[in-house]
């Protein structure tokens, strides 16, 4: 895949990932912005930001997200960006680690 792919999935993977973000804000106590190509989700309580950002020079998409950095690669059977370590695609994962910061919480990502 060549730069001009990756921007084009990724920006796509992103975009379909804020509006999804946007439509669970209100069932849970997060505030979603973006800020130069990157989204970042903030949390009052307890406190903390988690930023899903592009990584064009290496094709990923990477989340630092409860004190962790989460590295996606684009996988054409799944057509998505995937964690090689558990098999779950971008919005899987962030709904996960959504709901362990939350202790629990129940927030999916459609």
């Amino acid at each position: 895949m060549d730069e001009q792919e990756f921007r084009r999935r990724s920006d796509a993977a992103l975009e379909e990932l804020k509006r999804s973000l946007y439509a669970a804000e209100g069932d849970a106590e997060f505030e979603v912005e973006e800020n130069a190509g990157a989204l970042q989700v903030a949390f009052e309580e307890p406190p903390a930001k988690f930023v899903i950002s592009p990584n064009a020079p290496v094709q990923q998409i990477w989340i630092s997200a409860l004190s962790t950095s989460f590295k996606l690669d684009w996988l054409d059977e799944k057509n998505d960006f995937v964690l090689a370590k558990t098999g779950e695609g971008l919005k899987a994962l962030v709904s996960r680690l959504i709901n362990q910061q939350l202790d629990g919480g129940d927030v999916t990502l459609e």
